[in-house]
């Protein structure tokens, strides 16, 4: 078996923690290796049903190791919650399953409320951030003024070096946006509440990826958000503030020499969007309720609804390149069965010419939809295990979708239990 990376093709919220935590047990390690706390994903299991934001998916098989690599924007006092949370429902969190990487930075409490700051100052021209202190930590992280988590061992030396990046801070929070400034007693207080409380889980994962891969394990990479969120190939300045693509997981994790023999692409059998930004084929008013109902679609961080439409083949398949991916997983067919036609978008109409190519972001806001209708199932499929035994629309959604984004389908879930799913 060769290492696998889980990426989104769209905008994320595909499913891709139902799809981590159903590999899981064929893999090793489980590596975050990009994002922060802005997004979660939802996994149901025989433990319950979970939210993970910092997480990675794998934590609910025993004998797996995660990992935070180095590029995620770890937050230790969402982290703490996160496993707090976890360990009350019976998973166990301890220094032997979870490792975070030492050269991952630290996001600091000024991080949070300058991402607030920042959206209250760009009002209606807001990015729709979550609000987690994303785009404010990799700024910093990009001009080196952040904190590794390493430097925790080093407390003399992480004083100084918090009190320099206290002095530049303060004068973007006081001078530009009017607000408060930090004190070196925050600071203390903060790394005493939460940031030295991490400690036991820090190590060189550089090293721990290294020489899982002399002996042979099998590593599975997860990503955050999606390909129309990358920061380079995504909808700027509507993305997220990392790559989220699969090409980056070697980088992000700690481990540059890995390989990754295949890129499982997760599309929900739909499109769903959270946050700002052009979205082609969003529905409105009553259309729009009902499906965002029948998938229950709301934020799983920020509990907002999310934008809903018809499948966007067009973005999809722009997704599938940007990704390289080698395989897709379609989740949420279930969702579709109370329709009795089903609309897709399979091309778009730009400047009075259809096109298959995604626009390039200053144009994406003129582009229409060109809509084609598929017919409906009418009928629960949920608890079809095997392809054959879906109604002949729903095969015939499946691989229509298949042939227009010239990708494999190899998994088609029909439910959100880690066995509600289907292997072609």
């Amino acid at each position: 078996m060769s290492n696998c990376a889980i990426v989104g093709i769209n905008w994320g919220d595909e499913g891709k923690g139902r799809m981590v935590d159903l590999l899981t047990a064929d893999y090793d390690i489980v590596v975050r290796y990009q994002g922060g706390g802005n997004a979660g994903h939802t996994v149901i299991n025989e433990y319950g049903k979970f939210a993970l934001h910092l997480l990675p998916s794998g934590v609910f098989h025993k004998n797996v190791v995660n990992v935070l690599g180095n590029g995620v924007a770890l937050d230790p006092e969402n982290l703490l919650a996160e496993i707090g949370t976890v360990a009350e429902k019976g998973v166990r969190i301890d220094e032997n399953n979870l490792k975070i990487s030492d050269r991952a930075s630290l996001l600091l409490p000024w991080h949070r409320e300058l991402d607030a700051l920042e959206e209250a100052r760009l009002a209606d021209k807001k990015y729709g951030s979550t609000k987690q202190g994303i785009a404010p930590f990799y700024s910093d992280k990009y001009q080196k003024k952040t904190v590794l988590a390493g430097e925790l061992f080093y407390p003399d030396e992480l004083k100084r070096h918090l009190a320099d990046l206290l002095e530049w801070k303060n004068l973007t929070l006081t001078r530009v946006y009017g607000a408060k400034p930090y004190t070196m007693s925050d600071l203390e207080r903060w790394l005493s509440q939460y940031a030295e409380k991490i400690g036991p889980y820090i190590t060189d994962t550089g090293k721990l990826l290294r020489d899982a891969q002399k002996e042979g394990k099998n590593i599975l990479f997860e990503a955050q958000l999606g390909s129309l969120r990358d920061l380079d190939f995504g909808i700027v300045p509507y993305t997220t503030s990392s790559n989220t693509t699969a090409a980056y997981a070697p980088i992000g994790s700690g481990c540059p020499s890995v390989k990754i023999g295949e890129v499982i692409g997760v599309v929900k059998a739909y499109s769903t969007c959270v946050g700002e930004g052009p979205f082609t084929c969003e529905w409105f008013g009553e259309e729009a309720d009902r499906l965002r109902e029948a998938g229950g679609e709301y934020g799983a961080k920020t509990g907002r609804p999310r934008r809903v439409g018809p499948l966007d083949l067009v973005a999809t398949r722009y997704g599938v390149q940007v990704q390289a991916a080698t395989c897709i997983a379609l989740t949420k067919l279930d969702v579709l069965s109370y329709m009795k036609e089903i609309p897709v978008c399979t091309h778009y109409l730009l400047d009075g010419r259809q096109t298959d190519e995604f626009p390039f972001p200053a144009a994406l806001g003129d582009a229409k939809p060109v809509i084609e209708t598929l017919p409906g199932w009418g009928a629960d499929i949920s608890g079809c295990r095997r392809f054959g035994d879906l109604p002949e629309a729903a095969r015939r959604y499946v691989e229509f979708t298949e042939e227009m984004i010239g990708c494999h389908i190899g998994y088609v879930s029909v439910g959100p239990e880690r066995d509600s799913i289907i292997i072609r």
